[in-house]
């Protein structure tokens, strides 16, 4: 079946309010592939700025605002933290959840991320949920051990059917920011036994799910990527913010 692609663009802690208007101003004169959605992830202060920005010029409906986190609390104290009820004030659609830095850094746990998925879906977001192993569980050849370990509380929280409303993220820790990337090859093998982990659950389930690939993605190796069978889209680090380059990421997603 043909899944909707999906390009998402994560600023993590950079960007501008420059960077959002250039952003918007390419995004107003890209035509999509049919089935592509673009889904731009800008840090917390300016969501509010990408959402005003892109409702002046009229973006069509294939792009979307996204979040890089939420917190699993609805509200109360606990400084700091966003809750889903903000996001959604700030037309927001998207929410990254259990980034490898969030993971590493500040050290929340799968089930953590197995929660704010669950709190995200409860508040009508989409969640992008991020897995992915390292250098040395690659080498090791624990590839595939690690991702299991990281999907398998999610379904265990949220129940398979509910997966229809998730995207999935790879992104070989070891390929994020480093210039690093997994050829199409490793990273269609290993797309491949995501969606073969979720239909040895639900087969009907795990056609629907977008899965995307992120890791040094550029505008050079975007399209061979891309044209991956089990490979629908990207999340995008540093290229989401050079506009120019971006849009030409874009444009190589095909639904």
């Amino acid at each position: 079946m043909n899944r909707r692609a999906i390009v998402a663009a994560n600023w993590k802690m950079n960007g501008s309010l420059a960077l959002v208007n250039s952003m918007v101003s390419e995004l107003n004169n890209v035509t999509l592939n049919e089935n592509v959605e673009v889904v731009v992830c800008p840090s917390f202060p300016y969501l509010a700025a990408f959402s005003l920005a892109s409702s002046n010029v009229n973006l069509a409906a294939a792009f979307s605002l996204g979040a890089q986190n939420l917190s699993e609390q609805s509200q109360g104290a606990f400084t700091g933290e966003v809750s889903t009820s903000m996001l959604q004030e700030v037309s927001v659609n998207y929410v990254i959840v259990g980034h490898s830095e969030r993971r590493s850094i500040y050290k929340e746990s799968s089930a953590l991320v197995a929660k704010k998925v669950q709190v995200a879906l409860a508040a009508g977001l989409k969640p992008i949920l991020c897995i992915g192993e390292s250098e040395d569980e690659r080498v090791a050849e624990q590839t595939e051990t690690v991702l299991a370990a990281q999907l398998q509380p999610v379904i265990d929280v949220i129940g398979i059917e509910r997966f229809v409303d998730v995207v999935i993220a790879y992104e070989p820790v070891w390929a994020i920011g480093t210039g690093k990337t997994a050829s199409p090859e490793m990273a269609q093998t290993t797309h491949q036994f995501i969606r073969e982990f979720i239909a040895k659950v639900d087969e009907n389930v795990a056609v629907k799910v977008p899965l995307l690939y992120g890791g040094s993605v550029n505008a050079k190796n975007c399209e061979e990527l891309f044209a991956q069978a089990d490979i629908d889209g990207g999340l995008i680090g540093g290229a989401s913010l050079k506009a120019e380059e971006f849009k030409i990421i874009c444009l190589a997603a095909k639904g």
